[in-house]
């Protein structure tokens, strides 16, 4: 199971929500290309890139980060916020993303977002599925939905999705563990389809539970800023 530890943007510094929620807004870092070096000095080869700003306003706003993360390390970069137009999906790629996370677009705009899959294949393109109540939540989840996350995942899946990323958007940032019967559901429905969970890791206990139902991976944030697991437990895990 690959770690993919996180970094969420807003105004170009590292920060973490709770639940979402901007108003809850923790600042961790002001130079992100740090704390991706250590991540990458750790042995990670993964980041989950955020632009929470991008998110908000429905367009890449912080994409200079990325290219500067990019450029200075050599970490598999998975990008997403705001990505909702053919110009958005360029810059996100030039800058030097390898893997694009579309989430609100596939909600707002399915026949653009099925487009993409065709055009770059389902390698480069992840379904953000992000849900509250079991119901998908878009535009840096600050706007519910009535689609129940299980269909939406189905849909997506018939139509070339092979990678997901999950977050129980009532799980993320309380470190009080992941949603784990949410991804046991979406792994019986779709059992080829590389999950990744995202949301709620407190300790290296989740990590293991979760490495246990052999997801594809497993994004850490809060729970690297906020000491309860490091780096040097996370670069053993990756050893194994």
């Amino acid at each position: 199971m690959h770690i993919i530890p996180a970094i969420d943007l807003i105004d170009g510094k590292a920060v973490r929500l709770t639940q979402g929620d901007y108003a809850q807004k923790k600042e961790y870092n002001a130079r992100p290309l740090e704390v991706a070096q250590q991540f990458e000095d750790a042995g990670l080869t993964r980041l989950h890139l955020v632009d929470l700003d991008g998110a908000k306003e429905k367009r890449i706003i912080n994409h200079k980060v990325l290219e500067l993360i990019a450029t200075k390390t050599k970490l598999h970069i998975d990008f997403g916020g705001g990505v909702q137009s053919d110009d958005d999906l360029r810059i996100a790629f030039e800058c030097g993303a390898k893997q694009v996370t579309g989430g609100s677009i596939a909600v707002k705009n399915p026949d653009m977002f099925e487009r993409w899959l065709s055009r770059f294949g389902a390698d480069v393109l992840i379904l953000g599925a992000d849900a509250k109540n079991e119901k998908i939540a878009v535009g840096g989840w600050e706007e519910a939905t009535t689609i129940w996350v299980y269909d939406f995942v189905d849909n997506w899946v018939d139509k070339g999705i092979t990678h997901i990323i999950s977050t129980d958007v009532a799980k993320d940032g309380l470190l009080q563990g992941p949603s784990f019967d949410l991804y046991r559901n979406l792994q019986e429905r779709a059992p080829n389809l590389n999950i990744v969970a995202s949301g709620g890791v407190s300790n290296m206990g989740d990590i293991e539970k979760l490495a246990e139902m052999k997801l594809f991976g497993v994004i850490v944030g809060k729970a690297i800023y906020e000491g309860r697991v490091t780096l040097n437990e996370l670069m053993k895990f990756n050893e194994q």
